[in-house]
């Protein structure tokens, strides 16, 4: 297993899996999930997602990177997932409630979580230390609802950015199972909508963006394959700032 012991699922655990309904079983899928080393067990503000600070302390911290096939070059940034650990001897029945804010293969896992967020699954303290110790369990998990109390969806803009000849442009706090799929400014002197790139991850970048505020939409896909686009008028002010953060004055259910 190189560096890490699975936590194999107890014969005892099996039974537990085979006793549940149906209808909550089918919801899940099996997959592995291991942890990343953090300096204060939060997450990384250098995740593949481009979020930033956002994405060490986002959901207090309780963030994971994922595999490919859930980062979906970039559009499963900011996702929400359940993970629950099967060892009922070491994990307690409810598991944890990830964001994506990174990419990362490991042992077959698709979950690498911040040491926070990989402690939870724990049913007790101690158990935490066996799970550590283990380094990759088994886990089930199923894409759920992301919740924003008091947020309306922001447009972060990226440190990279330079104003007023480059704008790069990071979309947080979106509730619901929505991923971001396309972001576009209106230029009004073209009277047009203009595509942005999607540079890395979840950052959307533009060179030469129009003067004056800035009025933006996305595209949101939800969970039933729906696509929408929701747009805010003069969401970016003229004079924008490098990693200031503005309000959308919408959030999406």
């Amino acid at each position: 297993m190189g560096l890490f012991t699975l936590c194999s699922t107890t014969l005892v655990g099996f039974i537990m899996v085979v006793l549940l309904p149906a209808f909550c079983t089918s919801q899940f899928t099996d997959s592995r999930a291991t942890y990343y080393g953090s300096p204060d067990c939060y997450g990384t503000p250098r995740g593949a997602c481009g979020f930033g600070e956002y994405g060490r302390t986002v959901n207090d911290g309780y963030v994971s990177g994922v595999s490919y096939k859930l980062f979906m070059n970039g559009s499963g940034c900011g996702a929400c997932y359940q993970v629950r650990c099967k060892n009922p001897q070491y994990c307690n029945s409810d598991g944890v409630n990830v964001v994506v804010t990174d990419h990362g293969e490991g042992d077959r896992t698709d979950f690498i979580m911040s040491p926070r967020a990989y402690s939870k699954l724990a049913i007790v303290p101690s158990a935490a230390k066996e799970l550590f110790a283990c380094g990759v369990v088994e886990v089930e998990y199923r894409r759920i609802s992301c919740q924003y109390s008091g947020y309306n969806v922001m447009y972060k803009v990226h440190e990279h950015s330079n104003y007023p000849h480059y704008l790069a442009l990071v979309v947080i706090y979106v509730a619901g199972q929505n991923d971001v799929t396309a972001l576009e400014i209106w230029r009004e002197d073209c009277k047009e909508w203009i595509p942005m790139r999607r540079a890395f991850g979840g950052v959307w970048d533009m060179a030469n963006p129009p003067s004056g505020s800035v009025t933006l939409r996305f595209q949101a896909t939800g969970s039933g394959g729906y696509t929408y686009w929701v747009q805010s008028t003069n969401a970016i002010p003229q004079d924008w700032k490098a990693g200031a953060v503005y309000d959308s004055t919408v959030q999406l259910n």
